[in-house]
């Protein structure tokens, strides 16, 4: 996994540099249910700039609907709703917490 890792950096910085990028979306989709649609390991690395979109997480509606060729195009995907930044809501220090208990007890019985 570390080369994988180390890779994805080193290709971030390189089309960083090329494209002017301040920042990337890095995404791994795995299983077919988390949109994965190439049966193989692979990252999508994406170079972004601050207003590239009008709405940041607009990206992911442009991500369902492309397509590397034209005539592959649909339009019977379902948009991921995403709510406004603003309407936004945090999560507790509680919330976390219980979050992180339940994540630790996983880790720390992976068997079940």
């Amino acid at each position: 996994y570390v080369d994988l890792w180390q890779t994805v950096r080193v290709v971030q910085s390189a089309i960083g540099k090329h494209y002017g990028a301040t920042g990337f979306n890095v995404a791994v989709q795995d299983g077919a249910t988390a949109g994965q649609s190439v049966p193989h390991v692979h990252v999508h690395i994406l170079p972004r700039n601050a207003g590239d979109f009008e709405r940041n997480d607009d990206v992911y509606d442009e991500l369902q609907d492309w397509a590397p060729r034209p005539d592959m195009t649909t339009t019977s995907k379902p948009k991921l709703e995403v709510p406004d930044d603003q309407d936004r809501k945090d999560r507790t220090t509680d919330q976390m917490a219980e979050e992180a208990a339940t994540y630790r007890q996983v880790l720390d019985n992976p068997e079940g």
